[in-house]
């Protein structure tokens, strides 16, 4: 629900722009807000669960995630709905960290891998379908209900958390370290503040860079100035302190810190693919919204399919978690650069192929690194542990969005001057083919010869446009190809480990 409502609205802005009556460039900070303030309270979910307890701030978090749904849904004006963003932002962003953490502590070491499993079929589905169902919901309802469709889900949620989850007897001595002797609240004012404002202006920079010019904007340069010193002094802040809002001592550990790596590449792929497909099919070759989806829906499906076999794979020893996932990042980075080799000519099912092939590769990716991840350490770790998992997440993909959306129009702006460098307008072939076609209109379809030149002047200029765009959008699946496959060798560096361990007391 949370990951969903990170995409689902993109597709319906447009809309929501007309139903508030604002500008397009004003609505999108709909997405901004909601970004930001699920990037300031993440790193922190570890700390305020320790504070309330884990299961009173999960279920805190639903009903703040929840209610806000429900004020998004209803939100007469724009200011309304920014508010709204920025609480639902707040309750989203403590979600995924203490889901990973309830999963580790209620799973014993040697059945985890079934539990990631089912996670990953959320995590990988829920962006991909985002899109999909917001313009379907949009389409054929209105765009409030892309919010209120979570207010039923968020009530069956805090029903079965208060029902089954509960922290175990373990928890309750991590949280006495929030404490001093004298009962009093610790509290990191300083690191808090530091990896707030920090990382809410990292999230503004990368999210409205490309729209502001980046460093052609004095705002853009302020954020990135104030997000690199801020989180740069957060990090010495936080090494040096005796009870940190986020614990960086973790990344000793070889195979959590080889861990955080792969998740941010998870996220920088995964983010980055699902962004750029259905912008891709939509720009150039004309699918609709629900159209684009489908061509997701292999992944999504392969996913599902394998992931289980994933699980069953790693518990029961047959593959170890590093072989097993050096050979899933493989096949997510040849994945890629089979999508570099695809054309205007290219059609629905050469994309659903390669999404499928996309899919096989995440499928056994998601379930070994999240073994690996938590497989040196204790248990009294594993709460702080999942908050960092997640900050690595969430920015991989807040830097796939942006390196995809950057990249794609530079590199397409660098195709339009090679292309028209090498294309001579007085060319006999490139006129012959402009007054056969102006030719055609005239006669068949009753343009007058004047009119029929200009539109045969402007067919072959969109044409000239579309192959600078495919091309650029093949240079982005390239450059995720590279990235991905250069960082796959830093798996085998990691420990190796036996798959044991006994249940945690309660659950």
């Amino acid at each position: 629900m949370e990951l969903l409502d990170t995409s689902i609205a993109n597709v319906s802005l447009p809309h929501i722009a007309g139903g508030l009556g604002r500008s397009f460039d004003e609505v999108t900070w709909i997405l901004t807000t909601y970004l930001v303030a699920n990037a300031v309270v993440l790193p922190m979910s570890a700390w305020l669960s320790r504070v309330f307890g884990r299961k009173n701030y999960y279920m805190a978090c639903v009903a703040l995630f929840t209610i806000t749904s429900f004020l998004c849904g209803i939100a007469p004006t724009l200011a309304i709905m920014l508010m709204a963003r920025v609480l639902q932002g707040i309750g989203g962003g403590g979600l995924a960290p203490v889901e990973q953490a309830i999963l580790v502590d209620t799973f014993p070491p040697n059945k985890r891998a079934s539990a990631f499993a089912l996670y990953t079929i959320a995590i990988v589905t829920a962006p991909a379908i985002g899109p999909v169902l917001g313009g379907w919901i949009t389409d054929n309802y209105n765009w409030r209900w892309i919010f209120l469709i979570n207010i039923p889900i968020g009530l069956g949620s805090l029903w079965l958390t208060n029902r089954f989850v509960h922290d175990p007897p373990s928890f309750a001595e991590e949280r006495k370290k929030v404490r001093s002797e004298d009962g009093k609240l610790r509290v990191d004012g300083i690191g808090i503040a530091l990896i707030g404002i920090g990382s809410a202006a990292m999230e503004i920079l990368l999210d409205r860079g490309q729209i502001d010019d980046w460093f052609g904007s004095t705002f853009i340069t302020w954020m990135f100035i104030i997000g690199v010193t801020c989180l740069t002094v957060a990090v010495f802040w936080e090494i040096h302190h005796p009870d940190p809002v986020i614990d960086f001592h973790l990344l000793k550990i070889r195979n959590f810190a080889i861990a955080n790596v792969f998740y941010f590449v998870f996220g920088f792929g995964l983010f980055a693919s699902t962004t750029m497909i259905p912008q891709l099919l939509q720009s150039l070759y004309g699918y609709r919204a629900i159209d684009a989806g489908l061509v997701l829906g292999p992944g999504a499906f392969v996913i599902t399919m394998l992931a289980p076999v994933s699980a069953q794979l790693v518990q029961r020893g047959f593959v170890r978690p590093r072989i097993l996932l050096f050979g899933a990042i493989m096949i997510v980075g040849i994945s890629f650069l089979h999508y570099s080799h695809f054309n205007l000519d290219t059609n629905y099912s050469h994309y659903a192929w390669a999404r499928g092939l996309q899919g096989l590769g995440y499928a056994f990716f998601f379930v070994p690194l999240s073994v690996i991840a938590y497989s040196q350490l204790k248990p009294d770790q594993n709460n702080k542990a999942s908050s960092l998992t997640n900050f690595f997440r969430n920015w991989g993909g807040s830097f796939g969005i942006a390196f995809v959306t950057t990249m794609s129009e530079r590199r397409e702006n660098f195709h339009q001057a090679t292309l028209g460098a090498n294309v001579n307008p007085s060319s006999p072939v490139l006129q012959s083919r402009i007054q056969q076609t102006a030719a055609y209109l005239h006669i068949h379809d009753g343009f007058s010869q004047v009119d029929a030149l200009k539109a045969s002047y402007l067919h072959y200029y969109n044409l000239f446009q579309d192959q600078a765009r495919i091309l650029a959008f093949m240079d982005c699946f390239h450059l995720l190809g590279v990235i991905t496959l250069i960082a796959a060798p830093l798996i085998l560096f990691t420990k190796g480990f036996k798959m044991g361990g006994k249940a945690p007391e309660g659950h």
